[in-house]
């Protein structure tokens, strides 16, 4: 008998479920025990239900296929089976709010990668090496709800896992201004190259709600626990372009940042090569051992070369310089699919049993 958590993938038929599926393979802590979906792939084994609609090279690990596909929407019948879930569906911003509270209210947690709940107050939405002590919230989340174990916990939008956290180490210069235009991979939108053929040679600089979430969400990973709730940070002023390209995986943001107080070029490489998080201090099974690389290369990080640095869960960073209008200016890529989608959320999960969050029913 495995002594792993058993793990259930709400919204497991999709790309970002087919990306939970895969990384969760061979995990020491953790094992997919029950996968639901809509109601037209329930009833059928998780092999027929993505049968011509698996869209990653990796192969469907043998110990998924045969799984039985439950309905996402019978929320006792996944629950009684698993310790927790993560969750990605396809659904309005209600329908997912209510589900995901209604999994949560039978005292299973929930890992979401959807944005339904970002902006719940007392909802910690987390980059685990930047904003861990968020996780306090969710004691006065699990009054709310009625409940002794369960919780919702959310991942923040893909685009800003790129820049984001190449930021938060140059925080305690005053960070006061930044200008990021985001540069987005179609996997972000589920999508590849075989359903997606316009994108091949094309580019879209329109990807709806992107820049909103890219400007807001990192306010709240910097906010503050005052109280039941996270109250986002005043500042930095944030505003962004987010634009469609073709690339299949990887999104890359060229950013602009101005400090109260300017640091050196020299400071600015040192603390990115030492930042360290709560991840790599408890070395979590998916932590990058160095979460943020500076490549000195004039044309690196490169998407196709580089996006996979970590397995897929590093920053890279580099062309890295002075700014005629902001202080400084640099480019940085990340995994969207990994490190901003399934395996951002697979670290928060970590995380939260590491801190005793998630355990064993």
């Amino acid at each position: 008998m495995s002594n792993k958590l058993k793990v259930g993938i709400v919204g497991g038929t999709g790309m970002v479920g087919q990306r939970f599926i895969t990384l969760l393979e061979n995990h020491p802590w953790f094992e997919v025990v029950s996968i639901a979906a809509s109601e037209k792939s329930s009833g059928r084994t998780y092999s027929e239900a993505v049968e011509g609609r698996w869209k990653l090279n990796a192969p469907i690990p043998e110990k998924v296929k045969n799984i039985i596909v439950k309905n996402a929407s019978d929320v006792e019948d996944v629950a009684k089976d698993v310790d927790f879930v993560f969750c990605a569906v396809d659904m309005k911003k209600d329908e997912i709010k209510a589900l995901e509270e209604a999994y949560a209210k039978t005292d299973t947690p929930v890992v979401s990668n959807n944005s339904a709940h970002r902006w719940t107050p007392d909802v910690p939405m987390v980059i685990p090496e930047l904003n861990d002590s968020h996780l306090d919230v969710i004691e006065s989340q699990r009054k709310r709800l009625g409940v002794k174990n369960g919780f919702i916990a959310v991942k923040p939008n893909c685009s800003i896992q790129s820049y984001v956290p190449a930021l938060h180490p140059l925080r305690q210069f005053g960070i006061n201004k930044v200008t990021a235009c985001t540069y987005q991979a179609i996997s972000g939108a589920g999508k590849t190259f075989n359903d997606w053929p316009e994108m091949i040679d094309n580019i879209i600089p329109y990807i709806g709600g992107e820049e909103e979430k890219s400007e807001q969400e990192p306010l709240k990973i910097w906010g503050t626990v005052e109280g039941s709730e996270i109250v986002k940070a005043k500042s930095p002023i944030i505003t962004t372009q987010c634009i469609r390209v073709p690339t299949l995986d990887g999104h890359m943001a060229a950013v602009f940042v101005s400090f109260d107080k300017k640091p050196s070029k020299d400071e600015i490489l040192s603390l990115w090569e030492s930042f360290k998080g709560k991840p790599q201090t408890l070395g979590l099974p998916s932590a990058p051992k160095q979460f943020l690389k500076y490549m000195t290369e004039d044309n690196r990080p490169q998407t196709r070369l580089d996006r996979d640095y970590e397995n897929g869960m590093g920053v890279t960073i580099g062309r890295l310089r002075e700014d005629i209008i902001f202080d400084y200016k640099f480019v940085c890529l990340s995994h969207n699919t990994v490190r901003g989608a399934a395996g951002g959320a697979i670290l928060i999960a970590e995380l939260l049993k590491a801190e005793g969050y998630v355990k064993s029913k």
